[in-house]
């Protein structure tokens, strides 16, 4: 059984360690059997490509790497900081949903 991330594609994050720490950015991409994510306009590395239709010359190309979850924190949507999630069951229907734990705001 695969373990719930905490980290959705969408939500806006923190970036709590590394070079980017401090930096703010929504998430485009969730990998969950790595534990990483992918930030926009974080992590910024360089890539080799050869050419190709899509890109004839080729060249060097600036692209986001993935950022372990670890290292990333929720942004609770009512305060604008950074907050942990919990896991709270609907009251009218089935399921679960994700609450900030600093103010109950259910996250989106």
């Amino acid at each position: 059984m695969k373990k719930k991330l905490h980290i959705k594609r969408g939500d806006t994050v923190r970036i709590l360690s590394g070079a980017g720490r401090g930096n703010e950015g929504r998430v485009l991409r969730v990998f969950p059997d790595k534990q990483k994510a992918i930030v926009e306009g974080q992590k910024l590395i360089y890539k080799h490509v050869k050419p190709s239709q899509k890109n004839p010359d080729g060249g060097i190309i600036e692209q986001e790497a993935a950022i372990h979850i670890s290292n990333l924190m929720v942004i609770d949507p009512q305060t604008k900081e950074p907050t942990r999630v919990g896991r709270s069951k609907v009251t009218n229907g089935k399921g679960w949903v994700r609450v900030s734990k600093t103010t109950g705001e259910i996250i989106p």
